[in-house]
């Protein structure tokens, strides 16, 4: 069993930025794939950032140069930095872990982190 813990979420202005966290713990070596999906109200949930165990990097289009994920296998965690937000970047962003890469299935699901991009 694997659990993941976000955290840094909350509130921004546009413009600004934030960085979330994710420490995974429990059966780790199932965790090929991490990864940073969010849902805002109303829509589904989408990918934002996915990166392997060796550092393979898929981004979503929207990201755009703006976020940037990263992974520190020796602590077992993994990152987001997100810069320049925008209001449409509000949304739950969910860390999630799994055995592929550029999928969502088998993933173990943190709680989710609140992001809010309001002036």
């Amino acid at each position: 069993q694997v659990q993941l813990v976000e955290s840094g979420g909350g509130l921004v202005q546009p413009g600004g930025s934030l960085r979330l966290s994710c420490a995974a713990s429990g059966s780790i070596f199932r965790l090929n794939a991490m990864g940073w999906y969010r849902q805002a109200p109303g829509k589904q949930r989408e990918l934002v950032a996915d990166i392997t165990d060796d550092h393979r990097i898929n981004y979503a289009a929207f990201v755009k140069g703006r976020f940037t994920i990263s992974r520190d296998n020796a602590k077992n965690t993994v990152y987001l930095q997100m810069n320049n937000l925008k209001p449409e970047d509000t949304a739950v962003y969910y860390c999630a872990g799994g055995p592929f890469f550029g999928s969502s299935s088998g993933r173990n699901w943190g709680q989710g982190t609140q992001v809010t991009v309001s002036s």
